[in-house]
């Protein structure tokens, strides 16, 4: 597939000295920042709320409600960055499956791919043309956060994970049909891997374009595959994603699930930040990844339903970890889940940037 050269934009300097921003450029910062995963979600009432009545993808589609989500967390507690309300399945419809999120089941999609000819019917379209409203979105947040000195992320899945959701038809546990189609059909994976590498690096391009200030990009189910599987069917596409992306003039996360042992192979591809799930010490994962690289993580998010006197604990065990080094960010080692107490959220940020204040 012909891939049209990434534009080199200039990044925006609005808030580059935050301490985010500082963080994810490996400098010091006033303190360790502070960001979660699904932060504007279903722990909050506000959200749920809003939510009640509208579907996801309605909210994904109305610029005004997805801006308003977005900034909710903002507006209730300290965080450090905002990132954009959205889903790593949005670019799914547009390419031409058919997705739907099914309240207590989960993302499903009633079309997924099958054989080599559903590979090659799925369309790439020009990302500006058919998800305008993540731009406005963008657009619209950035006025609000600006003033706050807050930074805004912005986001995509990666492509294994994407083709697992598009092949499975939903979440996985084994990701049976994904191993069997990779396998079985590997000029049309590899097919695959181009088309998802190719519109979500223009998605990508759109979110900058419009103000996203760094971007993380989610292989939350990489985790299941093998070193070499990794290397051999997943980590090309996702190299020139990442390479595309840091042309961009913004810092990259990149992020997974159950990585311990692809962590050497996954942080090669040279993002800023890499993601650390709850399951590897950071300080362990440090001596994976590659010298400079900044780490992101990684509290278990259940923690936040237990006691103070445990979740205390066990960030102050992930700070010394961290012994000061800088290039920490502190997050969950994934999402925030709706049983979580927003008072316990709000807790924790506080109590981070006091421990961390320079």
């Amino acid at each position: 597939m012909t891939r049209p050269s990434t534009p080199v934009l200039t990044p925006d300097p609005t808030n580059r000295d935050s301490a985010f921003l500082k963080t994810m450029r490996g400098e010091a910062a006033p303190h360790t920042p502070v960001w979660f995963m699904r932060q504007a979600g279903r722990y909050m009432p506000e959200y749920r709320a809003l939510r009640a009545g509208r579907s996801m993808l309605e909210c994904i589609r109305t610029p005004e409600l997805a801006a308003e989500i977005t900034l909710q967390p903002i507006k209730a507690m300290p965080m450090d960055a905002a990132i954009l309300f959205n889903d790593i399945l949005t670019p799914l419809p547009v390419m031409g499956l058919d997705l739907d999120f099914v309240g207590g089941v989960g993302p499903q999609i009633s079309n997924r791919i099958e054989t080599p000819f559903d590979v090659d019917r799925l369309g790439v379209p020009a990302a500006a043309e058919v998800m305008p409203y993540t731009a406005e979105s963008i657009k619209l947040v950035r006025q609000e956060l600006d003033p706050r000195g807050v930074p805004l992320i912005g986001f995509v899945g990666a492509p294994f994970t994407l083709a697992s959701y598009a092949i499975e038809g939903k979440g996985s546990r084994n990701y049976e049909r994904t191993k069997r189609f990779m396998y079985g059909e590997p000029a049309a994976w590899h097919r695959l891997m181009d088309k998802f590498e190719t519109i979500l690096a223009d998605y990508l391009a759109e979110q900058v374009k419009a103000g996203a200030q760094a971007v993380q990009i989610f292989d939350s189910w990489v985790g299941a595959l093998s070193i070499y599987d990794y290397v051999t069917f997943v980590k090309p596409a996702t190299g020139r994603l990442i390479e595309r992306t840091k042309k961009l003039g913004v810092p990259v996360i990149y992020f997974g699930t159950s990585t311990h042992h692809l962590l050497p192979q996954m942080s090669s591809l040279g993002s800023d930040v890499m993601g650390i799930d709850w399951r590897t010490p950071l300080n362990d994962a440090w001596k994976l990844i590659q010298p400079g690289q900044g780490v992101q993580g990684n509290l278990d998010p259940l923690l936040l339903q237990g006691p103070w006197r445990e979740l205390k604990h066990q960030t102050d065990r992930i700070l010394a970890e961290v012994d000061g080094r800088p290039g920490h960010i502190f997050n969950v080692g994934h999402g925030l889940l709706p049983e979580t107490p927003v008072d316990m959220v709000r807790r924790l940020v506080d109590y981070v940037h006091e421990q961390t204040a320079k």
